[in-house]
């Protein structure tokens, strides 16, 4: 079996908005698939001592946005600060990422599309039309991702990533695994980078 990096996150998650590009191209360069799991951070957190946004100090708010406004910069990442519609529960747009890789589809860039269209576009990744709208402008058919997104069946998969990240030691989003050693965070994968290619013998960082 083909080895992997397994990439627990958040579909609202900033932080998951600002990793997902150079995870998909460290992923492309180690030759590495990447087994996108979204999940449901309000339950990881409720199990595991996390502070939603809303109820976190002014210090820890205020600080986040200078974070966020560092990334911005460094990284060359436009992002909305306070989006339009942020800190809604995310499971639609979860599901969707969820189907879309049941039905065989390479979903880096759909979950970046989506990240992109809460945190850059200002829209509703709640709203099934525009999960649809991101997957047709990728030539995905996002009417039978969205059937599939919708069915019962998917949600039992997310509940189980979310239930899998937590056993394996997840509090936080996003949380990237390889070959189970766990990196908190998009600031930590310079590491992840660092110990793939030691582990597979290869150049990383570049």
């Amino acid at each position: 079996m083909a080895e992997s990096i397994d990439a627990y996150y958040w579909i609202h998650s900033d932080w998951a908005y600002f990793g997902g590009p150079r995870l998909k191209e460290m992923a492309r360069r180690h030759g590495l698939q990447v087994n996108h799991r979204p999940v449901d951070l309000a339950t990881v957190y409720a199990r595991t001592g996390g502070i939603k946004l809303p109820y976190r100090s002014a210090e820890r708010k205020n600080y986040r946005l200078l974070e966020m406004r560092r990334f911005r910069d460094l990284l060359q990442m436009p992002i909305n600060l306070e989006p339009r519609f942020f800190c809604v529960t995310g499971h639609l747009p979860s599901w969707f990422v969820i189907a879309a890789q049941a039905e065989g589809h390479d979903v880096a860039d759909l979950s970046q599309a989506i990240m992109k269209a809460i945190w850059v576009d200002d829209q509703d990744a709640e709203d099934g039309r525009t999960l649809v709208s991101i997957a047709n402008g990728l030539g995905l058919d996002g009417e039978v991702i969205l059937a599939r997104a919708i069915d019962p069946r998917t949600e039992l998969i997310y509940m189980r990533y979310t239930n899998e990240a937590i056993a394996r030691g997840v509090f936080g989003a996003p949380f990237y695994f390889f070959r189970d050693e766990g990196f908190w965070g998009q600031d930590r994968l310079e590491m992840l980078d660092a110990r793939i290619a030691s582990a597979l013998g290869r150049s990383g960082l570049g």
